[in-house]
């Protein structure tokens, strides 16, 4: 796992974690009703300790977008992936976008370049 810089350094191991798993069921990587890799498997992968998989795990479970099928696994829950932009498009908004968009206007760069550069890459 790359080492977080920024304000990433700064957070708890199990908030990035849950951010990682959030990204990857808002991009497809889980997808809905798809089983999570078990917490040592995820715990491995990440290099992190299984108690802290297991906390960003629960975190999900208590917020209804994972479920533990008994014998099985935990999958991704129906709806879960629409849940999650919906609050991940409310903390950018609210959290990050006014910083973002001071920047630009402290920098004078144009919307529309931007616009137009980020659809090139």
């Amino acid at each position: 796992m790359p080492r977080p810089t920024g304000t990433q350094a700064t957070r708890p191991v199990y908030l990035r974690l849950r951010d990682e798993i959030a990204a990857a069921i808002i991009d497809g990587r889980y997808a809905e009703g798809e089983l999570l890799p078990s917490v040592r498997a995820f715990a491995a992968e990440q290099g992190a300790n299984p108690l802290t998989v297991a906390k960003a795990y629960q975190q999900f479970q208590d917020d209804g977008l994972l479920e533990v099928r008994r014998g099985i696994g935990i999958a991704v829950v129906p709806g879960a992936r629409g849940r999650l932009v919906d609050t991940e498009r409310k903390q950018f908004l609210t959290e990050e976008w006014p910083a973002v968009a001071e920047r630009i206007r402290l920098l004078d760069l144009d919307l529309a370049d931007l616009l137009a550069r980020s659809a090139v890459s």
